[in-house]
C-alpha cells in the first residue's frame, strides 16, 4: 500500500494543502549535521518551492520543531507556512497529531522511504488520505542500530494500529492557514 503512494520525484507529487515532515534529531552522532534531517529539509523545502503545498508541519519532540523550522526558513521557506509540532515524539503522535490536532485527512508525508513505508500505513489506516514525499537517503548508515531499529518500530505500528493506542499528547485544535504559526 505505502509503495504506490511513495514518490522520489516532486513533480509526480499530488499537491494538498499541507506536509507532514518527520523529526529527527538535527545533530547527528558524530557531532556534526544528521544527514537524515538534513535530506527531509531538503525535500520539504523542494515541495513547497514546487507549489505542491501550502503548509509544513514540522513535527517532532524536543528542539526537533524548532531546528526544522529555521532550516526551512533557511531554505526559503517563509516562516508562516511552518507549524512546529513539539509533541512528535514518535511517528504515531506525529501522524495521530496532524489528524486530530492540526485537522488534516489529507496530506504529503516527508522522510526516507524505510520511515515513510510506517508512516503511510498508519495515515491509511487511520482514515488520512497521504502520499509520501521520499527524501535522500544516506549512504552509510551511523550505525548498526539505527539500521535496526526500523524493525521494531515497524512492529509498534502494527500493534498501535491494531490496539486503536492513542497520541501521547492531543492538545488544542489548530487550524493551518487560520491559526497563526507556532
Amino acid at each position: 500500500m505505502a509503495e504506490a503512494a511513495s514518490f522520489s520525484d516532486v513533480a509526480k507529487m499530488p499537491a494538498a494543502e499541507v506536509a507532514l515532515v518527520l523529526g529527527t534529531a538535527p545533530i547527528g552522532p558524530e557531532g556534526g549535521p544528521n544527514r537524515y534531517f538534513v535530506y527531509r529539509l531538503d525535500a520539504a523545502a523542494a515541495l513547497w518551492k514546487a507549489g505542491k503545498v501550502k503548509y509544513l508541519i514540522a513535527s517532532g519532540s524536543g528542539e526537533e520543531p524548532a531546528a526544522m523550522r529555521a532550516g526551512l526558513v533557511e531554505r526559503g521557506v517563509p516562516a508562516d507556512s511552518i507549524y512546529r509540532d513539539p509533541a512528535g515524539y514518535r511517528t504515531w503522535d506525529s501522524v495521530l497529531r496532524a489528524r486530530d490536532v492540526y485537522g488534516q485527512e489529507r496530506l504529503v508525508v516527508v522522510s526516507q522511504r524505510f520511515h515513510l513505508d510506517r508512516a503511510l500505513f498508519i495515515a491509511r489506516r487511520e482514515g488520512i488520505e497521504a502520499w509520501g514525499l521520499e527524501a535522500r537517503d544516506v549512504d552509510t548508515p551511523y550505525s548498526v542500530f539505527t539500521e535496526l531499529r526500523r524493525y521494531p518500530s515497524a512492529l509498534r505500528a502494527f500493534y498501535d494500529v491494531w490496539t486503536g493506542a492513542k497520541a501521547r499528547e492531543v492538545g488544542k485544535k489548530i487550524a493551518i492557514g487560520v491559526d497563526p504559526p507556532s
